[in-house]
């Protein structure tokens, strides 16, 4: 975790197999071996048309603190399997690697590179854990997130998650994930110590339980609180006994200080009856600018349904469904090498070839563009190209699909951004850190550059990811030189 108050050293998470391949690398002299690494993600969780970009901020602090102390070096030591010249080149250990991201808060898609290793191999293979632990997690939490804003329209939407979190990490960086993907807040108190995520909540069905009745519970609240009454109106009966308290206690208690009811939460039941029934008695009793807040198992399909059929809420909170993304838990980024720097300064680009075509890599050492319109803003297409060429965009380009390459298109009139920025050269932090907010800010505008068609959650269209022809090539010659060596 990469928090401003948790300063853990993560170097040993890492999988063991990393070590032995780093000491195997040692013992056969590819120690100076540089390699570039690609992480990459195969499909969007929950069908979706396109995922969000987070969690580089953690991949930056894990990489500014690594290193080995007595205790690893000793713990490897006692294994007996690794060399002791290997575990004196720990003890030293700098790290020297080149890191090249995409922005966190930037929609993204399946196949591109959206992080680059390039260094000693050594290096670059042992982070591969924590590269994918830190993008995989946040980015999963983040893209689930944004389906559940995106279907409260405009509604806001509460991260209430963390007591159904995977651990204290699941919580803490879930609601920051969160928080990107546009949560207005969470309910996790260290988030907003540690990260100001604004913390958000009242009471729990305990507050009105231990009063003798659940007017004086309200009533107590309200007391306490003039200035945020939010009250709970689910734990009896919501239109019998719930609302009517709640009717009473803004009149006796806040109308007389001259302040207004924040809202009601309905946290059982049918929500969308419910709220429905509980408009109506607030706005007959002149409450007509109290806010409904509905908790409970929600998430993006119900949250839709409910408005579809009218629900009377103005804010959500959703927690294990959000917190976990539980309808796909997990975020299938992978890190594959993807090309080996020569002495000379050339680079053999390598590929891993797979029965399953979805498997084979795209070789080499790349970067992506992004093609916008420049009439409508929209985006139109990412392209991949290999690493030194450059996409004019004063002339007209040509776009086809990577597996129907007779599937083509010439765009004109668009304007060409490259997606990703360099946080590490050398081993040395050149990323620029952005506010929170910030971050939540650039995520809802580039969301906004995508056609409604790509952002639907039912089939949504496929957002063209298509490869340069320089690069289509190489990789096409790689697997024709890889196929004809089997047949031989």
């Amino acid at each position: 975790m990469a928090t401003n108050k948790i300063k853990t050293n993560l170097t040993m998470l890492t999988d063991f197999y990393e070590l032995t391949m780093a000491n195997g690398y040692f013992a056969k002299g590819y120690k100076d071996t540089i390699c570039y690494f690609d992480m990459f993600f195969r499909k969007v969780p929950d069908h979706g048309g396109f995922a969000i970009m987070a969690g580089v901020e953690q991949l930056v602090h894990y990489l500014q603190n690594l290193h080995f102390d007595e205790d690893d070096i000793e713990y490897l030591r006692s294994r007996h399997i690794f060399r002791e010249d290997f575990l004196d080149y720990l003890k030293n250990f700098k790290f020297a690697c080149d890191v090249w991201t995409v922005p966190e808060g930037t929609p993204i898609f399946p196949g591109e590179p959206i992080i680059t290793v390039r260094g000693p191999v050594i290096q670059a293979q042992l982070i591969e854990t924590m590269v994918l632990l830190c993008i995989n997690h946040q980015s999963l939490i983040a893209t689930k997130t944004n389906r559940i804003v995106r279907a409260a329209q405009g509604r806001a939407v509460m991260e209430f998650g963390s007591r159904r979190a995977q651990g204290a990490d699941g919580a803490i960086l879930g609601a920051r994930a969160a928080y990107i993907g546009g949560a207005i807040g969470t309910a996790c108190t260290f988030s907003d110590t540690d990260m100001g995520i604004p913390a958000l909540g009242t009471m729990a069905h305990s507050w009105v339980q231990l009063f003798d009745s659940e007017y004086e519970a309200f009533k107590a609240y309200a007391e306490e609180y003039p200035h945020n009454c939010t009250l709970l109106v689910d734990t009896y009966n919501v239109l019998k006994s719930g609302v009517p308290n709640a009717i009473r206690v803004f009149n006796e208690v806040l109308g007389p200080m001259g302040i207004r009811p924040a809202g009601i939460r309905i946290d059982s039941g049918d929500i969308t009856y419910l709220s429905k029934k509980a408009r109506r008695m607030l706005d007959e009793a002149g409450y007509e600018d109290c806010k409904i807040c509905a908790s409970n198992s929600l998430d993006e399909y119900v949250i839709r349904d409910m408005i579809m059929q009218g629900a009377k809420v103005d804010s959500f909170g959703v927690g294990e469904r959000l917190i976990t993304s539980s309808s796909e838990p997990v975020f299938g980024g992978v890190y594959k090498l993807a090309a080996v720097e020569n002495p000379d300064g050339t680079i053999t680009p390598k590929i891993k070839i797979s029965e399953n075509v979805a498997k084979i890599t795209t070789p080499g050492v790349k970067k992506i563009y992004r093609l916008y319109d420049r009439e409508t803003d929209k985006a139109i297409a990412d392209v991949i190209t290999l690493a030194d060429e450059v996409i004019d965009d004063e002339k007209p380009y040509e776009i086809f699909d990577p597996e129907y390459t007779w599937k083509r298109k010439t765009i004109e009139n668009f304007r060409a951004v490259e997606l990703r920025t360099q946080i590490f050269k050398n081993g040395e932090c050149t990323y620029k850190p952005r506010a929170l907010n910030a971050i939540r800010a650039y995520c809802a505008a580039q969301i906004d550059t995508l056609w409604d068609e790509v952002t639907r959650f039912e089939n949504p269209h496929n957002y063209y990811v298509d490869l340069s022809q320089a690069l289509w090539d190489q990789k096409n010659e790689l697997l024709s030189a890889n196929m004809s060596h089997l047949k031989g």
